[in-house]
């Protein structure tokens, strides 16, 4: 792995964790296609660099985050952002338990980066052409309570196995509980800090420990800052687009994506 297959890494990272469109699986077709073998430092590599997009988060939402941190001590239940924020944490719940659970299942999962970039989009495929057909469409985050936290936390188990996208899966799961599109990219995105947080800490104690330290991390520093910027740039068209748009062009573009690395997977 070199400098410059970081910055592609980070770039792909940056504009597609956000778009619904599976992150993971592109980072996997694009470590296949640079010929980067699929060891432990990659799939670290994979994980921390997620870290650079929270960033791009932080950045996007910071007077959101700030005022949910903030309501968080209030009395429970007692207000707006109050209720936001502790649905964000029952939301999380599901993905924290499942991604410790079913870690080294995941992590296998990963020695066939082909096919599970095919399963990736065509799980992440699937859901959005489900949520866009069989939705309403017509809630906003104030009417939320705290069943819709816990399934839309329950659909994000899909995203760590067998895998789909993250933005997509915890999107269309808001759209199924009737959320405008909008809301439910808000929702989605607010809730994915703590799990990515979780994830990037808990890599990260793997990777302090691995023996070429010091040669693998201006690799993952470069990553890591791409797509951090990238990943802003991501947000902002996302949620604009939404507002206008359905997501039928990012199943078809996940379908069609899907198909032709599946087909490629098996015939070597």
């Amino acid at each position: 792995m070199t400098i410059i297959h970081s910055f592609l890494l980070g770039i792909i990272q940056g504009l597609t964790e956000f778009i619904p469109v599976s992150s993971t699986a592109h980072l996997l077709i694009g470590q296949k296609m640079l010929g980067i073998p699929a060891d432990d430092a990659m799939f670290s590599f994979l994980v921390i660099v997620q870290l650079g997009t929270l960033v791009s988060l932080f950045a996007f939402y910071w007077k959101d985050l700030l005022r949910l941190v903030k309501a968080f001590w209030d009395k429970p239940f007692s207000t707006q952002e109050n209720k936001l924020a502790w649905y964000i944490v029952i939301a999380t719940i599901p993905a924290l338990l499942a991604g410790y659970l079913l870690k080294d299942a995941v992590e296998s999962m990963f020695r066939q980066p082909m096919l599970q970039a095919s399963i990736r989009l065509l799980s992440a495929a699937t859901l959005l052409t489900l949520a866009e057909l069989l939705t309403k469409k017509d809630r906003t985050l104030s009417s939320m309570h705290w069943l819709d936290a816990l399934v839309v936390g329950l659909f994000q188990i899909v995203a760590v196995f067998p895998g789909a996208s993250r933005s997509g899966t915890t999107i269309s799961g808001g759209m199924f509980r009737s959320f405008d599109r909008p809301s439910a990219a808000r929702f989605a995105f607010l809730m994915s800090v703590p799990v990515m947080l979780a994830a990037g800490g808990y890599e990260m104690l793997d990777f302090l420990q691995m023996p070429n330290l010091g040669e693998f991390l201006p690799l993952l520093v470069a990553g890591f800052f791409t797509a951090a910027v990238v990943g802003w740039f991501a947000i902002k068209w996302l949620i604009d687009y939404l507002s206008k748009r359905s997501l039928y062009v990012f199943a078809v573009y996940c379908a069609v994506a899907g198909i032709i690395v599946l087909l490629s997977y098996l015939l070597g």
